[in-house]
């Protein structure tokens, strides 16, 4: 062409680079028909790999939650304590179910509890245990102290103290003593899982619901008997159960026993003290 114009000439170079011609002033410069006509090229390298995939060296630092970032995870994380869905396994029980295990805690010299809810341990019978006791221990310690004090002609004021003391005392008997003992097993080497200490501890609370209603029977030393029996009942029951798990934890497993059995017994008199010490 004449002018400042140049002519390609497609048959001498190869390739998508140009390349000098012998011809002075010519430049030649030859196009792969197959990369043209289809795009992106099949056989491409680098980092376009395929029409609808990412770059196989991109960075994917902003696909995924920041370290440290208080943006929830979906999958595990500790933000699942905080759902419905973490404690639902842990109410999915049946009615037999939860009466077999309330059989087992009235029988506690089998001491094979443990082993039956490993599988399974649920928080359903414990949370009704629990609610029930609260309910019966301020409903019949009012009414034991209402009955008192009409049988001697004296006044008689309703304390709304028994239930929030009681809601204190079961409720928080049955989270935190068996969160401390979850912390004193994990440092002897002999863990066990809170959610089973949290079933065991609430089933063996069940004996006392009996108790507070045999309580009812305006006698001092019936009382103390009814509430020795049901404080031995229910410490053999924890104490057994873990005993056998607890011998993993060296020589000193018997003292740990101990003490759980005797904070057993120790729950029992503070109940009888509290609730069932009626003064006129």
């Amino acid at each position: 062409m004449s002018g400042n114009y140049t002519t390609i000439d497609n048959q001498n170079v190869s390739g998508s680079v140009p390349a000098v011609s012998d011809t002075p002033g010519q430049v030649s410069v030859k196009f792969n028909d197959t990369t043209l006509q289809t795009f992106p090229p099949s056989g491409a390298q680098g980092k376009i790999s395929g029409a609808a995939g990412p770059p196989r060296d991109a960075d994917d630092t902003f696909s995924k939650p920041v370290s440290g970032s208080s943006e929830p995870q979906q999958s595990g994380g500790w933000f699942k304590i905080f759902t419905i869905a973490a404690y639902q396994p842990y109410f999915d029980v049946d009615t037999s179910d939860v009466l077999e295990r309330i059989k087992d805690s009235l029988l506690p010299f089998g001491g094979s509890f443990n082993e039956k809810t490993a599988s399974n341990p649920d928080l359903y019978g414990p949370f009704w245990i629990c609610t029930t006791l609260i309910f019966v221990a301020a409903s019949l310690s009012t009414f034991v102290t209402y009955l008192a004090h009409k049988l001697q002609h004296k006044e008689w004021n309703y304390d709304i103290n028994l239930v929030t003391w009681s809601a204190g005392v079961f409720y928080g008997y049955v989270l935190i003593v068996p969160l401390f003992l979850y912390i004193i097993l994990k440092y002897f080497s002999a863990p066990s899982g809170l959610v089973q200490l949290f079933c065991l501890y609430g089933y063996s609370l069940f004996i006392f619901i009996p108790a507070m209603c045999l309580s009812v029977v305006p006698m001092e030393i019936f009382r103390w008997v009814i509430t020795g029996v049901a404080g031995i009942m229910s410490a053999l029951f924890v104490s057994l159960n873990l005993r056998n798990h607890i011998v993993a934890a060296g020589e000193r497993w018997f003292l740990i026993v101990a003490g759980i059995f005797l904070l057993q017994l120790a729950l029992s008199v503070v109940l009888k003290m509290y609730l069932f010490n009626v003064s006129v």
